[in-house]
């Protein structure tokens, strides 16, 4: 078969066999050139991007790799750095062996990949059609061009039923070539887009950027266009009270709220082999919120705790966006808010829109199609506004990756027109700043005419072409991980306060240093009432902090709380066990108000039980001195004092009854 090889130094034709080894290839390439390094030699089925290093491929043959006739391949290496007189062949004996250095040069090989898009690769994601009465003329086991299933990418499904963007895998789906799969993975169809200078230039022929460039080096011009595809399709919210909890201080304050996502990725059936967020809790960092806006600190140190804690629950869970309010209520009607995003204004900010780009370049997903094993992010922006009537609603989006990769190429910024985005002029640090080359960059649009027009975005254009929709909903039948909000919400000062004294003091409310092990406990509702409190993840992101459970026993709680079968009376008896679930017991048993006595009060004893305390001599003694029969008794009769027989107290009125015991005298 023929395969054309397209190098810097020219275009060329050989005539090899769909068998022959890839060294074959190699060692034609090689005899065009003088001065090409064979180990940096790549080849790639694009001018730029998707290069693969030939020495990763050892032993392939050229069908495997899916090289077919005519194909064209493109060549590119660097120059040897000592020339050498003479050329030594490209063969096998001069291929690196095939292990760890053809794992480091194939990373997307060893990518583990998310649950969600493990499970699409297993599917064919085809879409399902059923018999067309109208057309098709076969039988019930029998299949035409009517009712065969479609590819998940079709053009006219996702326009019938109004679905904007491809989905992830039914993206990859589309690039993927019709071969062996082999083929598919030895040349990764994804490419990130990079809009930077590469240093060092691949020619090594001048020197570095800002001293000099060429077309080598130099990034291509960027013409912007809406996302065809997006990485998540769906934003579902397990309950409508993380909603309402995260809007309470709003509620409280009338300051703006910002709130990481915490949740899991799904397969999402009501697109092609699409991908949902379903967020399960809201967590809160440290903030201070204003009347139109709010200050974050970043990066967030908390954030690899929050991660690690997520993931220990049974259903492991993640970081899968953010939200945030922006909401002012009308001087008219304090009850409605400003209806301020729409299409006549924005729906995100230029500032928000490089916020997303910022927080989506550091939280990129694991992919087996992309040569550097990452690619794009499933991170989701989240905005609670007000609707036109007033009310709150939450719209999601994502950035496109042009946003990404033109705010890593320092080419964007934000303008003071929410709406807009202003591209930065090109600078080569003479100025003592940081050197930034901005390629050429055009947006099409349509005219008054109907006619697509092409247009330079220098220096402005609008901030909806980095954008990307995404749907949200709530579920019919809310089966949430959390069962409880009744804790404090973190870094709320102020307005919510989260102290190891509520924790204690709720724990002795529910009984919790009562509760056994169920073979010991027969009590289930006190178990039930328990398992449901601890089910609070705001409760168990403190207790995280507070130090009193070790690492272990804290995913024991974690999983616990998070279990699907909360209501089982057994679900808690792996934490009742551990150490650190009875040192906290006991803080709150020691540290519970003393307990209201469940008996009736003992009977009032005697009148006379007081002379029990009084020995018989001191008794007789008074007795007979208040008789008169000892010496002194007249003088106390004539004075007029009587002594009390019970206290000894002695009474100068003349009562029967004894001022201090009350007792007869």
């Amino acid at each position: 078969m023929l395969i054309r090889i397209r190098s810097r130094d020219g275009n060329f034709r050989f005539e090899l066999q769909p068998t022959s080894n890839i060294s074959e290839l190699v060692d034609r390439i090689l005899e065009t050139t003088e001065s090409a390094d064979p180990a940096t030699l790549a080849i790639s089925n694009q001018p730029r991007g998707n290069e693969t290093l030939v020495s990763t491929l050892k032993g392939r043959s050229l069908k495997s790799l899916g090289i077919r006739h005519g194909e064209l391949i493109f060549i590119s290496y660097s120059q040897k750095s000592i020339p050498s007189p003479s050329q030594e062949s490209f063969s096998d004996k001069t291929l690196p062996s095939v292990g760890a250095t053809s794992l480091a040069n194939r990373p997307w090989e060893n990518v583990k990949e998310d649950v969600v898009d493990q499970s699409w690769r297993t599917r064919d994601g085809k879409i399902s059609r059923s018999r067309d009465p109208n057309f098709c003329k076969h039988g019930a086991n029998a299949m035409c061009d009517y009712c065969m299933p479609l590819e998940p990418y079709d053009r006219k499904y996702h326009q019938d039923h109004n679905i904007k963007h491809l989905s992830y895998h039914a993206y990859l789906r589309k690039l993927t070539p019709k071969t062996s799969s082999t083929a598919a993975a030895a040349l990764p169809p994804l490419v990130v887009p990079d809009y930077r200078v590469k240093v060092p230039c691949p020619t090594g022929s001048h020197p570095n950027w800002p001293a000099g460039i060429c077309t080598a080096c130099q990034p291509s011009a960027v013409t912007l266009q809406s996302q065809s595809f997006r990485m998540v399709d769906h934003l579902e919210i397990a309950s409508t009270e993380i909603i309402n909890g995260f809007l309470k201080a709003w509620r409280s304050t009338g300051l703006q709220r910002f709130g990481w996502l915490i949740g899991r990725y799904e397969p999402y059936e009501e697109v092609p082999m699409g991908v949902k967020a379903v967020v399960e809790a809201i967590h809160e960092p440290p903030q201070e919120g204003e009347l139109d806006g709010l200050s974050l600190g970043l990066p967030w140190e908390d954030e690899p705790a929050v991660q690690t804690l997520a993931a220990s629950a049974s259903t492991p869970l993640r970081i899968v966006g953010y939200i945030f309010t922006d909401l002012d209520p009308t001087p008219e009607d304090r009850t409605k808010n400003v209806y301020k995003r729409h299409p006549g204004s924005f729906f995100l900010s230029s500032l928000e829109v490089l916020f997303a780009a910022h927080l989506q370049a550091q939280h990129r997903t694991s992919s087996r199609s992309s040569p550097s094993g990452y690619f794009a992010s499933r991170l989701v922006t989240a905005v609670l506004t007000a609707t036109a009537d007033g009310a709150v609603d939450v719209a999601a989006y994502q950035v496109s990756e042009q946003a990404v990769g033109m705010l890593q190429a320092d080419m964007i910024e934000a303008s003071v027109d929410p709406g807009i985005m202003r591209v930065k002029e090109e600078s080569r640090g003479d100025d003592g700043g940081m050197a930034r080359y901005v390629p050429d960059v055009f947006f099409r649009y349509r005219n008054e005419y109907g006619i697509e027009v092409k247009k330079s975005a220098k220096p402005t254009f609008p901030v909806e072409y980095l954008l990307v929709n995404v749907t949200h909903g709530f579920p019919q039948k809310p089966s949430p991980v959390f069962r409880s909000h009744q804790f404090a919400v973190e870094n709320r000062p102020g307005l919510e306060n989260q102290t190891i004294e509520q924790v204690m003091r709720s724990l002795s409310e529910l009984g919790a240093p009562d509760v056994q092990v169920s073979q010991q406990d027969g009590d289930v509702h006190r178990r039930l009432e328990l398992a449901k409190w601890l089910s609070d993840w705001h409760l168990i992101a403190f207790l995280d902090t507070s130090g009193l459970l070790s690492e272990n026993d804290m995913k024991v709680l974690t999983r616990v709380a998070t279990a699907p079968n909360l209501d089982d009376p057994t679900v808690l008896d792996s934490l009742l066990v551990t150490e650190s679930w009875q040192t906290l017991v006991t803080f709150a048993r020691e540290s519970a108000p003393p307990r209201r006595p469940t008996q009736p009060a003992p009977e009032v004893p005697p009148a006379n039980i007081l002379d029990e305390d009084i020995s018989p001599e001191l008794f007789d003694e008074i007795v007979a001195s208040t008789r008169g029969d000892s010496g002194g008794g007249d003088s106390s009769r004539s004075t007029g004092v009587r002594m009390c027989p019970h206290c000894t107290f002695e009474n100068t009125h003349g009562g029967a009854d004894c001022d201090v015991c009350g007792l007869p005298l």
